[in-house]
């Protein structure tokens, strides 16, 4: 299969292009980083290109068999109102190029949102069909889905995968929680009540993998584990993966004050199931924290 990512140099794209290669598939990589760690690689190709502006780069995605949409500015960083604008612009028109690069049925797209689309819900459980949030990232996600769901109208098959917390080795959110647990001064965020909804990098690619080999796969996914735990207990799995206390919070005023409106994600409550893929008959390797941080974790 000829499939083509976005965003293909990022935490997920990297891995992701490395499975998929290592499968047997050719991959276009596209991105705005100079080069790609795998570019040497056989049946790849890497394409230098803003994905926010219509170019020669979509050639790509019109030649591909299933295009995968990851590209998206980080929201880990403060926002400013121009960063804002790049969060969403980044999405919202790169996911209108790819849609409009796209032709004819039985191609296939597999295109990112992510829990933030629930905003805020305290206890309640949250599976595919729950209402969506009214905050900030809520309303870009519902946008960012749309746009993608228009891909649609040319008969392709279109898959969003609504992605929890991805913890991997190497990069990612477990990459900016360890150096404070090495320091002993890991702990909860806020009040650490908050439901943490979060994956393991391997679920994740194998769940794309399911999304694409499923031929009646459409719609929203959630992409998370099942054992969704409370941001506490996830501290306290995370210490003592490394044989570290979880005792030191991070109080919900002192993250606002250093990291200003992003804090809200961070202390957000999103208690959300994968019911859809559980449906479907996805086998979960890493349903609980505990062996996934076990396996995360040296």
């Amino acid at each position: 299969m000829k499939i083509a990512i976005t965003g293909a140099s990022g935490f997920v794209g990297t891995a992701l292009t490395r499975l998929l290669l290592d499968d047997g598939h050719a991959v276009t990589g596209l991105g705005t980083s100079a080069s790609h760690p795998l570019q040497s690689a056989g049946h790849f190709t890497w394409i230098r290109a803003d994905t926010t502006l219509a170019g020669t780069w979509q050639a790509a995605v019109s030649q591909a068999d299933a295009v995968v949409n990851l590209a998206g500015r980080t929201i880990f960083k403060r926002w400013s109102r121009a960063y804002k604008a790049q969060i969403v612009d980044s999405r919202m028109l790169t996911t209108r190029n790819v849609v409009s690069a796209m032709n004819g049925e039985d191609k296939i797209l597999i295109s990112t949102s992510a829990v933030g689309y629930y905003g805020s819900q305290g206890d309640q459980a949250l599976a595919e069909h729950s209402t969506p949030g009214t905050d900030f990232l809520a309303r870009l996600s519902v946008d960012w889905e749309e746009a993608a769901l228009d891909a649609e109208k040319q008969g392709v098959r279109v898959a969003i995968m609504r992605f929890g917390v991805v913890l991997g080795a190497g990069g990612g959110a477990l990459a900016q929680m360890l150096p404070a647990f090495r320091m002993f001064a890991g702990g909860p965020l806020g009040s650490g009540r908050q439901w943490f909804s979060w994956i393991h990098m391997a679920d994740l690619l194998a769940a794309i993998q399911f999304l694409l080999d499923r031929e009646d796969a459409r719609g929203p996914y959630n992409f998370c584990a099942p054992g969704v735990v409370r941001q506490k207990d996830f501290a306290r799995a995370l210490g003592a993966a490394m044989g570290r206390p979880a005792v030191v919070p991070a109080p919900s005023l002192a993250l606002r004050l250093m990291m200003g409106e992003v804090a809200g994600v961070l202390l957000a409550s999103q208690r959300v199931r994968p019911d859809r893929l559980i449906a479907d008959g996805f086998s979960f390797r890493f349903a609980d924290v505990d062996s996934a941080l076990a396996d995360l974790v040296t």
